[in-house]
Protein backbone atom coordinates (compact mmCIF):
# COMPACT_ATOMS: atom_id res chain seq x y z
CA UNK A 1 0.00 0.00 0.00
CA UNK A 2 1.33 3.44 -0.89
CA UNK A 3 0.42 6.92 0.39
CA UNK A 4 1.72 10.01 -1.47
CA UNK A 5 5.50 9.73 -1.94
CA UNK A 6 5.80 7.16 0.87
CA UNK A 7 5.34 3.48 0.45
CA UNK A 8 5.13 0.57 2.83
CA UNK A 9 2.59 -0.98 5.13
CA UNK A 10 0.53 1.21 7.46
CA UNK A 11 -0.08 -0.37 10.86
CA UNK A 12 -3.26 0.94 12.45
CA UNK A 13 -4.57 -0.44 15.71
CA UNK A 14 -6.99 0.53 18.43
CA UNK A 15 -5.44 2.35 21.41
CA UNK A 16 -4.91 0.43 24.64
CA UNK A 17 -7.93 0.40 26.94
CA UNK A 18 -5.64 0.75 29.96
CA UNK A 19 -2.74 3.06 30.75
CA UNK A 20 0.44 3.47 32.78
CA UNK A 21 0.85 6.33 35.26
CA UNK A 22 3.79 8.74 35.38
CA UNK A 23 5.07 10.13 38.68
CA UNK A 24 7.92 12.26 37.40
CA UNK A 25 10.44 10.46 39.61
CA UNK A 26 13.26 8.86 37.68
CA UNK A 27 15.13 5.72 38.78
CA UNK A 28 17.85 6.11 41.41
CA UNK A 29 21.30 5.45 39.93
CA UNK A 30 22.82 4.46 43.28
CA UNK A 31 24.97 7.58 43.67
CA UNK A 32 24.73 8.45 47.39
CA UNK A 33 26.10 11.95 46.74
CA UNK A 34 22.77 12.85 45.19
CA UNK A 35 20.88 12.10 48.42
CA UNK A 36 19.92 15.15 50.50
CA UNK A 37 17.76 15.65 53.58
CA UNK A 38 14.42 17.40 53.13
CA UNK A 39 11.99 18.45 55.90
CA UNK A 40 8.33 17.66 55.36
CA UNK A 41 5.31 18.63 57.47
CA UNK A 42 2.93 15.68 57.46
CA UNK A 43 0.38 13.74 59.47
CA UNK A 44 1.55 10.75 61.45
CA UNK A 45 -0.65 7.76 62.29
CA UNK A 46 -0.40 7.32 66.06
CA UNK A 47 -2.82 4.39 66.32
CA UNK A 48 -5.08 2.56 63.88
CA UNK A 49 -7.67 -0.21 63.82
CA UNK A 50 -8.98 -2.13 60.79
CA UNK A 51 -12.41 -3.78 60.65
CA UNK A 52 -13.98 -6.15 58.12
CA UNK A 53 -17.78 -6.19 58.27
CA UNK A 54 -20.44 -7.79 56.12
CA UNK A 55 -24.16 -7.46 55.52
CA UNK A 56 -26.68 -9.53 53.58
CA UNK A 57 -29.56 -8.23 51.46
CA UNK A 58 -32.06 -10.58 49.79
CA UNK A 59 -33.85 -9.46 46.63
CA UNK A 60 -36.91 -11.29 45.29
CA UNK A 61 -38.19 -11.21 41.71
CA UNK A 62 -35.84 -8.46 40.53
CA UNK A 63 -36.52 -7.47 36.91
CA UNK A 64 -33.52 -7.65 34.55
CA UNK A 65 -33.09 -6.20 31.09
CA UNK A 66 -33.13 -6.81 28.23
CA UNK A 67 -36.09 -9.14 27.74
CA UNK A 68 -35.04 -12.36 25.99
CA UNK A 69 -38.07 -12.61 23.71
CA UNK A 70 -41.02 -14.93 23.34
CA UNK A 71 -40.42 -18.57 24.28
CA UNK A 72 -36.95 -17.99 25.74
CA UNK A 73 -35.60 -20.44 28.31
CA UNK A 74 -32.44 -19.96 30.36
CA UNK A 75 -30.42 -23.19 30.50
CA UNK A 76 -27.22 -22.00 32.20
CA UNK A 77 -25.80 -19.09 34.19
CA UNK A 78 -22.28 -18.38 32.94
CA UNK A 79 -21.22 -15.59 35.30
CA UNK A 80 -22.62 -13.19 37.90
CA UNK A 81 -20.96 -9.85 38.66
CA UNK A 82 -21.68 -7.08 41.14
CA UNK A 83 -20.32 -3.54 41.41
CA UNK A 84 -21.36 -0.47 43.32
CA UNK A 85 -23.35 2.24 41.58
CA UNK A 86 -21.89 5.76 41.35
CA UNK A 87 -23.17 8.77 39.43
CA UNK A 88 -20.26 11.15 38.70
CA UNK A 89 -22.75 13.82 37.64
CA UNK A 90 -24.28 14.02 41.11
CA UNK A 91 -22.22 13.07 44.15
CA UNK A 92 -25.38 13.39 46.28
CA UNK A 93 -27.38 10.98 44.13
CA UNK A 94 -29.31 8.80 46.63
CA UNK A 95 -28.55 5.77 44.44
CA UNK A 96 -24.79 6.11 44.99
CA UNK A 97 -23.65 3.23 47.21
CA UNK A 98 -22.06 4.79 50.29
CA UNK A 99 -21.19 3.84 53.85
CA UNK A 100 -21.86 6.63 56.35
CA UNK A 101 -20.11 5.94 59.68
CA UNK A 102 -21.49 7.56 62.83
CA UNK A 103 -19.13 7.27 65.80
CA UNK A 104 -19.55 8.10 69.46
CA UNK A 105 -16.69 8.07 71.97
CA UNK A 106 -16.47 6.97 75.59
CA UNK A 107 -13.60 8.25 77.72
CA UNK A 108 -13.02 11.16 75.34
CA UNK A 109 -15.01 13.75 73.42
CA UNK A 110 -14.90 15.48 70.08
CA UNK A 111 -13.97 19.15 70.29
CA UNK A 112 -16.88 21.42 69.33
CA UNK A 113 -17.63 25.08 68.85
CA UNK A 114 -19.97 27.01 71.15
CA UNK A 115 -22.78 26.12 68.74
CA UNK A 116 -22.12 22.39 69.11
CA UNK A 117 -20.45 22.00 65.68
CA UNK A 118 -17.49 19.55 65.65
CA UNK A 119 -14.13 21.16 64.90
CA UNK A 120 -12.63 19.47 61.85
CA UNK A 121 -9.23 19.46 60.17
CA UNK A 122 -8.26 18.81 56.57
CA UNK A 123 -7.17 15.23 56.02
CA UNK A 124 -4.89 13.78 53.32
CA UNK A 125 -7.99 13.25 51.17
CA UNK A 126 -8.32 17.04 50.86
CA UNK A 127 -11.61 17.16 52.79
CA UNK A 128 -12.41 18.18 56.36
CA UNK A 129 -12.50 14.52 57.40
CA UNK A 130 -10.67 14.67 60.75
CA UNK A 131 -12.21 15.61 64.09
CA UNK A 132 -10.23 16.94 67.03
CA UNK A 133 -10.31 14.72 70.13
CA UNK A 134 -9.77 15.70 73.76
CA UNK A 135 -9.54 13.86 77.06
CA UNK A 136 -7.47 14.24 80.21
CA UNK A 137 -4.31 12.25 79.41
CA UNK A 138 -2.41 13.40 82.50
CA UNK A 139 -2.27 10.01 84.28
CA UNK A 140 -0.92 8.07 81.31
CA UNK A 141 1.41 10.95 80.36
CA UNK A 142 3.26 10.44 83.63
CA UNK A 143 3.83 6.79 82.68
CA UNK A 144 4.99 7.69 79.18
CA UNK A 145 2.05 5.85 77.59
CA UNK A 146 -1.06 6.63 75.61
CA UNK A 147 -4.56 6.93 77.00
CA UNK A 148 -7.17 4.36 75.83
CA UNK A 149 -10.46 5.64 74.46
CA UNK A 150 -13.45 3.57 73.42
CA UNK A 151 -16.01 4.04 70.71
CA UNK A 152 -19.16 2.71 69.12
CA UNK A 153 -19.59 2.85 65.37
CA UNK A 154 -22.84 2.60 63.43
CA UNK A 155 -22.41 2.31 59.65
CA UNK A 156 -25.44 3.19 57.51
CA UNK A 157 -25.25 1.71 54.00
CA UNK A 158 -27.47 3.28 51.36
CA UNK A 159 -27.58 3.18 47.58
CA UNK A 160 -27.66 0.71 44.72
CA UNK A 161 -25.50 -1.97 43.12
CA UNK A 162 -25.27 -2.98 39.47
CA UNK A 163 -25.83 -6.70 38.88
CA UNK A 164 -24.74 -8.28 35.58
CA UNK A 165 -25.55 -11.90 34.75
CA UNK A 166 -24.25 -13.72 31.66
CA UNK A 167 -26.72 -16.44 30.66
CA UNK A 168 -26.98 -19.11 28.00
CA UNK A 169 -30.56 -19.41 26.74
CA UNK A 170 -32.58 -20.88 23.92
CA UNK A 171 -35.06 -18.85 21.89
CA UNK A 172 -38.38 -20.03 20.49
CA UNK A 173 -36.49 -21.74 17.64
CA UNK A 174 -34.31 -23.70 20.10
CA UNK A 175 -31.25 -21.73 19.04
CA UNK A 176 -28.67 -21.27 21.82
CA UNK A 177 -27.72 -17.64 22.50
CA UNK A 178 -25.68 -15.75 25.10
CA UNK A 179 -26.96 -12.55 26.72
CA UNK A 180 -25.92 -10.24 29.53
CA UNK A 181 -28.77 -9.30 31.86
CA UNK A 182 -28.41 -6.10 33.90
CA UNK A 183 -30.27 -4.57 36.84
CA UNK A 184 -29.78 -1.56 39.10
CA UNK A 185 -30.70 -3.02 42.49
CA UNK A 186 -31.32 -0.92 45.65
CA UNK A 187 -29.75 -2.34 48.81
CA UNK A 188 -30.55 0.50 51.22
CA UNK A 189 -32.40 3.80 51.35
CA UNK A 190 -32.24 6.80 53.64
CA UNK A 191 -35.45 5.60 55.30
CA UNK A 192 -34.40 1.93 55.45
CA UNK A 193 -30.59 1.63 55.42
CA UNK A 194 -28.50 -1.42 56.11
CA UNK A 195 -27.06 -0.88 59.59
CA UNK A 196 -23.78 -2.36 60.86
CA UNK A 197 -22.48 -1.84 64.40
CA UNK A 198 -19.07 -2.52 65.92
CA UNK A 199 -16.99 -1.42 68.90
CA UNK A 200 -13.36 -0.38 69.06
CA UNK A 201 -10.54 0.88 71.26
CA UNK A 202 -7.89 3.40 70.22
CA UNK A 203 -4.81 4.80 71.94
CA UNK A 204 -4.67 8.58 72.32
CA UNK A 205 -1.40 10.53 72.73
CA UNK A 206 -0.97 13.39 75.17
CA UNK A 207 -3.18 16.41 74.59
CA UNK A 208 -0.80 18.57 76.64
CA UNK A 209 2.65 17.75 75.22
CA UNK A 210 2.07 19.17 71.77
CA UNK A 211 0.96 22.29 69.92
CA UNK A 212 -1.94 20.42 68.28
CA UNK A 213 -4.72 18.24 69.56
CA UNK A 214 -4.83 14.69 68.15
CA UNK A 215 -7.36 14.01 65.42
CA UNK A 216 -9.74 11.12 64.80
CA UNK A 217 -10.51 9.98 61.27
CA UNK A 218 -12.37 7.05 59.75
CA UNK A 219 -13.08 5.86 56.23
CA UNK A 220 -14.74 2.84 54.63
CA UNK A 221 -14.88 1.08 51.29
CA UNK A 222 -17.57 -1.28 50.01
CA UNK A 223 -17.42 -4.28 47.70
CA UNK A 224 -20.29 -6.58 46.81
CA UNK A 225 -20.76 -10.22 45.89
CA UNK A 226 -23.92 -11.78 44.52
CA UNK A 227 -25.37 -15.20 43.84
CA UNK A 228 -28.74 -16.74 43.09
CA UNK A 229 -30.84 -16.86 46.26
CA UNK A 230 -30.89 -20.69 46.44
CA UNK A 231 -28.33 -21.43 43.70
CA UNK A 232 -31.06 -23.01 41.59
CA UNK A 233 -31.99 -21.79 38.11
CA UNK A 234 -35.38 -23.51 38.32
CA UNK A 235 -36.33 -21.82 41.62
CA UNK A 236 -34.60 -18.42 41.34
CA UNK A 237 -35.09 -17.45 37.67
CA UNK A 238 -38.48 -16.89 36.07
CA UNK A 239 -38.82 -16.01 32.37
CA UNK A 240 -42.18 -14.79 31.12
CA UNK A 241 -43.04 -17.11 28.19
CA UNK A 242 -44.88 -14.37 26.30
CA UNK A 243 -42.69 -11.28 26.76
CA UNK A 244 -39.36 -12.85 27.71
CA UNK A 245 -38.99 -10.56 30.75
CA UNK A 246 -36.59 -12.10 33.27
CA UNK A 247 -37.10 -11.93 37.04
CA UNK A 248 -34.42 -13.26 39.38
CA UNK A 249 -34.18 -13.75 43.16
CA UNK A 250 -30.75 -12.86 44.52
CA UNK A 251 -28.62 -12.91 47.64
CA UNK A 252 -26.33 -9.86 47.80
CA UNK A 253 -23.40 -9.71 50.25
CA UNK A 254 -21.96 -6.29 51.03
CA UNK A 255 -18.34 -6.50 52.17
CA UNK A 256 -17.22 -3.42 54.11
CA UNK A 257 -13.71 -2.52 55.21
CA UNK A 258 -13.34 0.38 57.65
CA UNK A 259 -10.27 1.89 59.24
CA UNK A 260 -10.06 4.27 62.18
CA UNK A 261 -6.98 6.30 62.96
CA UNK A 262 -5.61 8.69 65.53
CA UNK A 263 -3.58 11.31 63.64
CA UNK A 264 -1.01 13.79 64.95
CA UNK A 265 0.83 16.45 62.91
CA UNK A 266 4.61 15.93 62.80
CA UNK A 267 7.72 17.18 61.01
CA UNK A 268 10.02 14.61 59.44
CA UNK A 269 13.47 14.76 57.91
CA UNK A 270 13.54 12.39 54.97
CA UNK A 271 16.25 11.33 52.54
CA UNK A 272 15.51 12.49 49.02
CA UNK A 273 17.11 11.96 45.62
CA UNK A 274 15.48 15.10 44.26
CA UNK A 275 12.19 16.53 43.12
CA UNK A 276 9.97 15.08 40.39
CA UNK A 277 10.52 16.38 36.87
CA UNK A 278 7.78 15.77 34.31
CA UNK A 279 8.25 16.09 30.57
CA UNK A 280 5.64 18.60 29.41
CA UNK A 281 3.69 18.17 26.22
CA UNK A 282 5.15 20.43 23.55
CA UNK A 283 3.36 23.58 22.42
CA UNK A 284 3.86 25.07 18.95
CA UNK A 285 3.57 28.67 20.23
CA UNK A 286 5.32 29.26 23.57
CA UNK A 287 9.09 28.85 23.82
CA UNK A 288 9.36 28.99 27.63
CA UNK A 289 7.00 28.24 30.46
CA UNK A 290 6.94 29.26 34.15
CA UNK A 291 7.89 26.93 36.97
CA UNK A 292 5.22 25.36 39.17
CA UNK A 293 7.38 25.13 42.30
CA UNK A 294 10.13 27.43 43.63
CA UNK A 295 13.71 26.25 44.01
CA UNK A 296 14.90 25.40 47.51
CA UNK A 297 17.34 28.07 48.78
CA UNK A 298 19.26 27.45 51.98
CA UNK A 299 22.84 27.48 53.26
CA UNK A 300 23.52 23.91 52.20
CA UNK A 301 23.12 24.55 48.49
CA UNK A 302 24.91 26.94 46.08
CA UNK A 303 23.31 30.35 46.04
CA UNK A 304 22.08 31.84 42.79
CA UNK A 305 22.38 35.63 42.85
CA UNK A 306 22.25 38.52 40.40
CA UNK A 307 25.17 40.77 39.52
CA UNK A 308 23.76 43.44 41.85
CA UNK A 309 23.65 41.14 44.87
CA UNK A 310 27.14 39.82 44.06
CA UNK A 311 28.51 43.39 44.12
CA UNK A 312 26.82 44.03 47.49
CA UNK A 313 28.34 40.88 48.94
CA UNK A 314 31.82 41.89 47.70
CA UNK A 315 31.47 45.28 49.41
CA UNK A 316 30.58 43.59 52.68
Amino acid sequence: MSCGNKSGPINLSLPDRCCNATTGCGPFDGNLKKIVTEPIYVQKVYDAKLFNLQAIRTVANQTFSPALGRGARIIRVLDIRCRKFFNPGNINDPENLVANPDTTLSGAEFVETANGIPVTAIGPDGFASERLVYTDTHDCDELGKGTPIFGTQNIRITGNVIIEIDVLFTDDCDKECVATLTANVPVGTAENPLLLTNFFELCLPSVFEGAFLPRFTEFCNIACEVRLATNSIARDIVVNPTTGVVRISLLIALCVTCEKKIIVPVQLCVLSTGFPVLSAEESPICSTFPSLFPRQIDGKKPRHCTAESAEVESLE
